[in-house]
């Protein structure tokens, strides 16, 4: 099982036995990262029983709070709508407890105000959205290996992402602490809502973790034949 991340904690969260986790960070190589994984596995087994876009989304629809858990039915990438594993995906909604089913979009840049994400929502009818799940579809469907995507929000459609939260996000996936220090001597003023898209981001790792101890059983069963 190929896990696909953005972020380094995710991938902590992430990591277990009889997984292969990527972290993309900004997604610029994750389709090769993707790719070669694939031919990897079916080179050393007998093939690639799926891959999973798993962590934390920015929300678009205004009902959904910090530590929401979507699954992905199907995934936008500009007008391009590609599915997810049906099979797959159910089997996730009924592992989760509280999970809902929608539509995700993939964006190559994080979707920071609330105006942006409202009027998403509205042209495209996705809840929620991320920078890797449409990465993975993509790649999924050209080889012919079932997709699917567990996506956690963590900054609600309502509030906007501070600058110095974004400025901090390395091109690996990490934090640098140091950026994010800087931006807000810049920026004093963004401190509280910094401070609250922490405690967003903390709902969101713990439903993160909340539901990896659960999945085990999902990944052991045959997703696809």
């Amino acid at each position: 099982m190929i896990i696909v991340v953005g972020l380094a904690f995710e991938a902590r969260i992430a990591a277990g036995p009889g997984v292969q986790v990527i972290c993309s960070g900004d997604g610029r190589n994750l389709a090769g990262k993707l790719t070669a994984a694939i031919a990897d596995a079916r080179t050393r087994v007998r093939g690639c029983p799926g891959i999973l876009s798993f962590g934390v989304a920015g929300g678009l629809a205004p009902h959904l709070r910090p530590g929401a858990c979507v699954v992905g039915s199907a995934i936008l990438s500009g007008s391009e709508r590609m599915p997810t594993s049906q099979q797959w995906s159910q089997r996730l909604l009924q592992t989760i407890p509280d999970s809902i089913s929608g539509t995700l979009l993939g964006v190559t840049a994080p979707v920071a105000h609330p105006d942006e994400k409202r009027a998403l929502y509205q042209e495209t009818g996705a809840i929620a959205v991320d920078m890797e799940s449409h990465i993975v579809a993509s790649v999924g469907l050209a080889h012919d290996v079932p997709v699917a995507a567990i996506r956690v929000i963590t900054d609600p459609a309502k509030r906007a992402l501070p600058v110095s939260a974004v400025a901090a996000m390395r091109p690996n996936g990490t934090t640098n602490i140091a950026a994010m220090l800087r931006a807000v001597l810049m920026r004093p003023r963004e401190l509280p809502a910094l401070i609250q898209t922490a405690l967003d981001a903390r709902a969101a790792r713990a439903t993160l973790v909340r539901g990896r101890h659960l999945l085990d059983p999902a990944f052991t069963s045959p997703v696809a034949t």
